[in-house]
């Protein structure tokens, strides 16, 4: 299982949201374009990058730091927020992203996101679901910065997106995103059970080496890392650890 560093950025600062609010903003005085850096430098091979200002507003607006960040090599950067127009996703290949990471418009346009999809090929897109988990039923996709619900089901787009051709696919929980409580375990198991062949990226809740531990055993193919990081919780030294034991 693959461990990912996130950077969050909002007018340009990195920054952490607890459970998707943006009136809940943790600032972090690294420099986001050091801090990727950083993780390049201790042998972390892949970065999420969102742009929390795109996610909100639907304009991309950090494009140049993430350019930066693509620029020093050896780290894959994939990278989302507000992506609603191809244009907007060639860009990001254009800076430099590896994968571009596609959410809202997913769930609002899926027809136009299979075309995106065809037109910058699987390995360059992660569909980004980002779900709230009721008490009963199945767990619903939120769009728009995490503030309005689509009305579609985590598995009715898993398995959309999953029959055309779709490989990599981030699951939040925002409940849990930012909180250092825990991943949500379940979601994902239940997850890879549904959709075997699928990359499944999970997200949300992870504060600690044992949380990498317990997820590895769901069985996802990658999980991201922010504010257990930024906060000292989990060490980059635990990361490689863990890599090179798994």
């Amino acid at each position: 299982m693959e461990v990912i560093p996130a950077i969050d950025l909002l007018d340009g600062q990195c920054v952490r949201l607890y459970q998707g609010d943006f009136s809940k903003v943790s600032g972090y005085s690294q420099d986001p374009v050091a801090l990727a850096g950083a993780y390049r430098d201790a042998g972390m091979q892949r970065l999420h990058v969102v742009d929390l200002d795109g996610a909100r507003t639907g304009s991309p607006a950090n494009m140049e730091l993430i350019k930066a960040m693509a620029a020093g090599g050896g780290l894959a950067v994939q990278a989302g927020g507000g992506i609603r127009d191809l244009q907007r996703a060639r860009q990001l290949r254009e800076a430099g992203a590896t994968r571009v990471v596609l959410g809202s418009i997913a769930a609002e346009k899926p027809e136009t996101a299979l075309a995106w999809l065809a037109e910058l090929g699987a390995e360059h897109v992660v569909f980004a679901f980002d779900v709230r988990v009721p008490e009963r039923g199945d767990p619903q996709m939120l769009t728009r910065g995490w503030i309005q619900d689509s009305g579609l089901s985590l598995w009715t787009l898993l398995a959309r997106f999953s029959a055309h051709g779709g490989i990599h696919f981030l699951c939040t929980d925002i409940a849990r995103d930012g909180t250092l409580g825990g991943p949500n375990l379940e979601l994902y198991a239940e997850c890879t059970r549904r959709f075997p062949d699928a990359q499944l990226i999970a997200s949300g809740g992870v504060s600690s080496l044992a949380d990498l531990q317990a997820l590895k055993q769901t069985g996802v193919a990658a999980v991201v890392t922010g504010k257990a990081l930024l906060d000292g919780r989990l060490t980059l030294e635990e990361i490689r650890q863990f890599s090179r034991d798994a």
